[in-house]
Formats: structure tokens, sequence, C-alpha cells
């Protein structure tokens, strides 16, 4: 099984503020879900709650929600109660897993990543609260590195994708 965090960050590593992702970059949105689709994916309750609810539950994924609330449910959801469960019932339906936030559920599962799937948002946002876990240079190596390119907000952004070394 691959485990694959995917994040975008700014310069700071925030990846949001109020329960929302502070900048829109359409590109960033289609990368996401030509990456996730058709795997499962991984989520706490708060990202699943920032989701639009248009766009709840993705579609052609397998949405898990890791929880603390045992009586949670929504439809679409598979709910669990900690990050393994969720990692064991992704493992069921692929093999390949998809983390995607927020930064309770990165910090765990960062230790059981494989690759990771960063998108480099080029500004600084103002009273961020959630951020992309630490990445340690000796723990992971860039495979690609998309190089800067500006998106059709105005907003420059690039794609790295990162390995585990062994």
């Amino acid at each position: 099984m691959t485990v694959a965090l995917i994040w975008a960050a700014d310069r700071a590593g925030a990846i949001g503020s109020g329960n929302t992702i502070p900048w829109h970059v359409p590109e960033d949105q289609k990368r996401f879900r030509e990456l996730t689709t058709g795997h499962p994916v991984i989520m706490g309750r708060r990202t699943w709650d920032s989701l639009p609810p248009r766009f709840r539950p993705l579609p052609n994924r397998h949405n898990i929600v890791v929880t603390r609330d045992h009586r949670w449910s929504a439809d679409g959801a598979t709910a669990v109660t900690d990050l393994e469960a969720a990692l064991r019932v992704g493992h069921d339906d692929d093999d390949t897993v998809v983390v995607s936030g927020g930064e309770q559920i990165y910090a765990l599962a960062l230790p059981h990543a494989d690759a990771l799937w960063i998108t480099d948002i080029d500004l600084t946002i103002d009273d961020p609260d959630a951020f992309a876990p630490s990445v340690p240079s000796d723990d992971w190596e860039t495979v690609t590195d998309h190089g800067w390119q500006t998106s059709t907000t105005g907003i420059r952004y690039r794609y790295r994708d990162l390995a585990r070394r062994r």
C-alpha cells in the first residue's frame, strides 16, 4: 500500500484560515482531482465540514472521515475513530490511499507516508490557523519539481512530488 499526503501551503506552511483555503488556484484543484480520483481519501471531520456541500462526498473516491465523535455520520462518508482504522479501510479499497487533511490528520499520517504531493503557493496569508507538517529533508527527496507557474487567478504556485528516502 502507498500512503500519499496531498496539500497546498503558503510560504509559511499555512494550509488554512477559518476552516477555509484562503486562496483560489483552480489548477491546484484540478491536480487534486486528478491525483485523488479513484482512490480512497482520508480526511478529518473539520476538513469534511470545510468542503462545500455540493462537493460532499468527493465524487469517485471513497471518503473516509476520521472523527472522535462515535455518533457522527454523513451520507457518502465512512466514519472511523482513528487514523489506523482509516488506513485499514482505505487499504481494503486500493493500493494507494490519499490523506487530504487537515493539520492534525497530516501530523498523524506523516510517519506512514510514502509520497507527498505538495503545491507551494507563493503568498503569505493573514491569520493562518492550520499548517502543513514539517517535512524533514533527511527523510524526503524531491522526485519532481514542476517549476513555478502562474494561475489564471494571478497567484504563483508550483507542484513538488516527494518520496520517502528508504
